[in-house]
């Protein structure tokens, strides 16, 4: 464990036996079982951390008398919020930095899901990566990869990264602060996550909240080390008429780079005991990837006829709101490696006993034979105006229109030839003017619908169009919901910067790729009662561009590429014995452009039950993950991409955890033993990216721990 590991844990044993005696009361967030609802990460900043849907309870009460000369603090009137969210202790929201709306979301106080410690592997099936904690991961599931339109090198570590898409704000009538803490393995391959958050009230309206997340590892394999660290600062108000934010979000990820085993005959033919035994290809590669975010929101609404008395807030009475949000962003990504530090290639192959590459990790090293430091970088100042008009109210079956106009200013560096002549980068200027809007409205609880458009008159970018439609309907069957939901979208995309021009040690590409385009529809069943859930996607892709077998970009043009997708959720529960499956099928007319598994399952069979009755809840069972096989992707480190690769099908492994999660009052305890299969299935062939196995067997053990006061 790390020094500061270590100093936190200190700091965690002072809190927890300075407030161990405050803590006899149940969660101020809900009930102990968390059946109510997903739960997300404690230590994944890319999770919905956000309401819970459940009421305080078993609150000390305040039994001294009030003093009524104190004037009373005015209450929390925003029209962003109706009376069953005001009615919560605790909710928390993001914010859609274009528009005067919100989502809500959930703060994670339960158990469920509380044993999955890594955050990519939380929603639907989950992802493919690297093996280890704190590395590249992209989703087995088509319809949950993400699409970086901009720094496309962060894109395989979406799920560490904090955004303004995913920076929870907070409503809370006390101060809450989380500390949390989970370890694996050995000191000197340790896994570490530490999450230290807290929010806080100032008034009704106005709050701020600090997060602080590490995670990272020092590697079983060689060159294997991981940090990555977030913070995010968010100051909000929402009050009657002016709503506003203002923020800060740093993102700094470091890992060391090893490129995957030498040949998988290490690990699957032979049994190496010690994990650093086994060769792999890179020993001194390293990636940096760093990202600061400056952004402020404000909005101001405007009453279209006289307020009275018995309207508590705007959200009900035909109104206009004028805002203004801006947003900058800068990335930068640094890789390293050096030609002493890579596997020599033999023609040969090695021999039967030590098998050994026949092709070089990298063919070309175009700037420096000996070493390699590749710098990029890349910065984005969004500036939006919108207006947002309110027709009768925001309950409405035509709820809010909303017009705006953005322009954006891009900047792009990196390293070419003739800058060693003045010794600094050139920055290549994009700028873009776009126009959007939306309209939303529902009919009572039963039907809800929106519409958005998005488009690029001039500028970088041009042409550029996204549109979508969505609707959902809702009937009660015995006051039980069961909702329909179906969405149609079309994207017109000029593809990244990045994919089109690029010049590095290893990789040279100018590209002039036609737009991307794609239309998709979407439709799902929900039946929360019963734990059920159905889903079907169809996308059909145009000119899609991706990462070919030679790791460089390209784009397929000579017909449409179809993806079909049917998911399936069903949670059975007999007495305390729960029985939750997640099934994901896929089909792609082109696995060479658009690679995926036919089926993919996460099941999780466990027992729960209460060791003493609102006090501590147990539950203890398996997870386990499987796919089928496919051309699953490679990775490579100089691109810090995932490329298509056609040398090896991958997946038919069963992958098992078995885990102890515990609530006792506000903590959560986790005792888990990390890939259990290992060695039970007569097969070593624990690979989902090429060359790169899953880390071996490990025992974990976390904690977290709310305060409420």
């Amino acid at each position: 464990m790390s020094g500061f590991g270590n100093r936190l844990l200190c700091l965690l044993a002072v809190f927890l036996g300075f407030l161990s005696t405050e803590a006899s009361g149940q969660d101020p967030f809900g009930n102990m079982n968390g059946t109510g609802g997903f739960n997300n990460d404690p230590f994944n900043p890319q999770s919905s951390i956000g309401m819970n849907p459940f009421a305080e309870q078993g609150q000390p009460s305040d039994s001294t008398a009030q003093d009524t000369t104190k004037k009373e603090r005015k209450p929390l009137e925003s029209y962003l919020f109706n009376d069953s969210i005001r009615a919560q202790n605790n909710f928390a929201w993001t914010i859609d930095m274009s528009m005067n709306r919100i989502e809500m979301t959930k703060i994670d106080t339960v158990l469920q899901d509380f044993q999955v410690d890594y955050p990519f592997l939380r929603e639907g099936v989950g992802d493919a990566y690297l093996g280890n904690l704190g590395a590249p991961s992209v989703p087995l599931g088509y319809y949950a990869r993400p699409h970086f339109r901009d720094f496309q090198m962060a894109q395989p570590l979406y799920s560490y990264l904090y955004t303004t898409e995913n920076a929870p704000y907070y409503n809370v009538k006390r101060p809450f602060t989380m500390l949390g803490y989970l370890t694996a393995g050995q000191r000197q391959y340790a896994e570490e996550h530490i999450i230290v958050k807290h929010a806080q009230n100032i008034t009704p309206s106005t709050g701020f909240n600090v997060t602080y997340h590490t995670v990272g590892t020092r590697g079983i394999y060689v060159n294997q080390a991981t940090r990555d660290t977030d913070f995010s600062l968010g100051i909000s108000h929402t009050g009657k008429r002016y709503t506003g934010y203002a923020g800060y979000i740093f993102n700094n990820i470091k890992m060391k780079e090893n490129g995957g085993v030498i040949d998988d005959w290490y690990v699957t033919g032979v049994k190496k005991e010690r994990p650093f035994e086994i060769p792999f290809m890179l020993s001194d590669a390293s990636n940096i990837l760093k990202n600061n975010t400056f952004y402020t929101f404000h909005s101001y609404g405007i009453p279209l006829r006289r307020m009275t008395e018995d309207d508590f807030s705007m959200a009900g009475i035909p109104s206009i709101y004028v805002g203004y949000s801006l947003q900058y962003d800068t990335w930068s990504r640094l890789y390293r490696d050096s030609a002493s530090g890579m596997q020599a290639a033999d023609p040969d192959g090695g021999s039967e006993d030590a098998p050994l590459p026949t092709t070089p990790f990298y063919e070309n090293w175009y700037i420096n034979k000996d070493y390699t430091r590749d710098s990029t970088y890349e910065s984005r100042l969004s500036n939006r105006l919108f207006v947002q008009l309110q027709p009768w109210g925001r309950d409405a079956i035509v709820g809010t229109v909303d017009a705006g106009v953005g322009f954006d200013i891009h900047r792009y560096y990196q390293f070419r030839p003739d800058d060693y002549l003045t010794g600094n980068m050139r920055a290549q200027s994009r700028n873009s003017f776009y126009v959007y809007g939306a309209v939303d409205g529902k009919f009572r609880k039963y039907f809800d619908w929106r519409g958005k458009l998005r488009y690029v008159p001039f500028g970088y970018r041009q042409n550029d169009l996204e549109a979508e439609a969505s609707a959902r309907l809702t009937l009660y069957l015995r006051e039980h919901p069961v909702s329909l939901s179906g969405k149609f979208s079309y994207s017109l995309r000029e593809p990244s910067y990045w994919s089109q021009t690029y010049y590095s040690n290893h990789y040279i590409w100018n590209n002039s790729f036609r737009k991307e385009n794609e239309t998709r529809f979407d439709v799902m069943l929900t039946a929360p009662s019963v734990n059920a859930e159905a889903a079907f996607y169809q996308s059909i892709l145009a000119n899609p561009v991706y990462y070919g077998p030679d790791k460089t970009p390209q784009q397929y043009t000579a017909e449409a590429v179809s993806v079909t997708g049917v998911y399936a959720r069903k949670d059975f529960t007999i007495g305390g014995v729960h029985l939750n499956h997640r099934v994901l099928l896929q089909w792609s007319t082109n696995q060479e452009v658009v690679p995926v598994p036919l089926v993919s399952a996460y099941l999780s069979y466990f027992f729960e039950f209460d060791v003493v009755r609102d006090v501590l809840r147990v539950r203890v069972g398996l997870d386990g993950r499987y796919n089928t096989k496919y051309y699953a992707f490679g990775y490579d480190p100089a691109t810090g991409q995932f490329y298509n690769q056609r040398d090896k099908e991958i997946g038919g492994y069963p992958m098992v955890d078995l885990f102890v999660s515990a609530k006792w009052k506000r903590m959560r305890i986790l005792l888990k033993v990390g890939h259990l299969s290992e060695d039970l299935f007569g097969t070593r062939d624990y690979f989902q990216i090429l060359h790169y196995p899953l880390n071996k067997r490990v025992f974990k053990i976390g904690i977290t721990w709310g305060f409420y006061d």
